[in-house]
């Protein structure tokens, strides 16, 4: 009987959770692909006019292919950004987990500070204006890699501490130091966490909307999630376009989450596990 009531609550969950996401999901494509008159009555009335590929081709001609160099800026963006992460993380959290002390207590409090306290937009815009990196892509990364570092370092540690200290013993003794017992030793060991912290943390800085918004401004800036602002004004809004925009720019981060729910999934479980 106890079974039972526990399959019915799942199966519950998983039925509102289903429609929770199936249904704006839904109005959204259903919107996507009217014209602008119908479109603006915002319901889900079945379309009268199919206008898929017209709406598509409007959306990536808009603003002299905004959409196209917004795709390119974002992936750069979300590729050096996660290198940097993933690697400065990976390091930064055995550093932490192998030498325990006041400094490294000091660091912990300063990791959790980054989880926790918000980001503060006009001090980054003067600091990045100090550093001449204002409007640049490469000040942005610099942002997304201060802002994600926290999380990754988190789970970098919990599946380290899991990793015995007798092997870093072994290969000191045959004689990796330094940066040498890290990247041969220890990293090669950290794959499944490094796979959850790419595909989280790629996921997080390519649908970004706030950093871009502030630190990159500009259409030749511009990144994916900024674009939406090409179909709306003060006064009028391109609702087909807008949708149509939104499903283009949704469909790398949904086909990653698809293919490697997996991978995330058993990552963060066995960092958890493991710490």
């Amino acid at each position: 009987m106890r079974a039972l009531k526990r399959f019915g609550a799942e199966g519950v969950a998983l039925v509102v959770a289903t429609a929770i996401f199936l249904v704006p999901f839904s109005f959204m494509l259903l919107t996507a692909v009217k014209d602008q008159a119908q479109s603006a009555d915002l319901d889900f009335a079945w379309p009268g006019d199919w206008r898929l590929v017209e709406n598509i081709v409007e959306v990536v001609e808009a603003r002299d292919y905004v959409l196209l160099r917004a795709f390119v800026n974002s992936t750069v963006l979300t590729v050096v950004s996660v290198a940097l992460i993933v690697v400065f993380a990976a390091m930064a959290a055995f550093v932490l987990q192998r030498r325990a002390g006041r400094i490294g207590k000091l660091a912990d409090f300063l990791v959790l500070s980054g989880l926790i306290i918000p980001p503060a937009i006009v001090p980054t815009i003067w600091l990045l204006q100090g550093l001449g990196l204002f409007k640049t892509l490469p000040g942005l990364i610099l942002v997304e890699v201060a802002f994600g570092l926290s999380y990754a370092v988190l789970l970098f540690r919990a599946f380290i501490a899991a990793i015995p200290r007798e092997l870093d013993e072994a290969a000191q003794i045959d004689g990796c130091t330094g940066l040498t017992l890290f990247f041969r030793v220890i990293f090669p060991l950290l794959r499944p966490v490094t796979i959850t912290v790419v595909l989280t943390t790629s996921v997080a800085v390519f649908n970004d909307f706030v950093n871009p918004l502030y630190f990159l401004p500009g259409d030749d800036n511009a990144t994916v999630q900024v674009t939406l602002y090409s179909f709306q004004s003060q006064y009028n809004t391109q609702w087909n376009l807008l949708f149509m925009d939104i499903v283009l720019i949704t469909i790398p981060p949904l086909l990653a989450f698809v293919f490697f729910n997996r991978k995330i999934v058993a990552g963060m479980t066995a960092g958890a596990i493991k710490g």
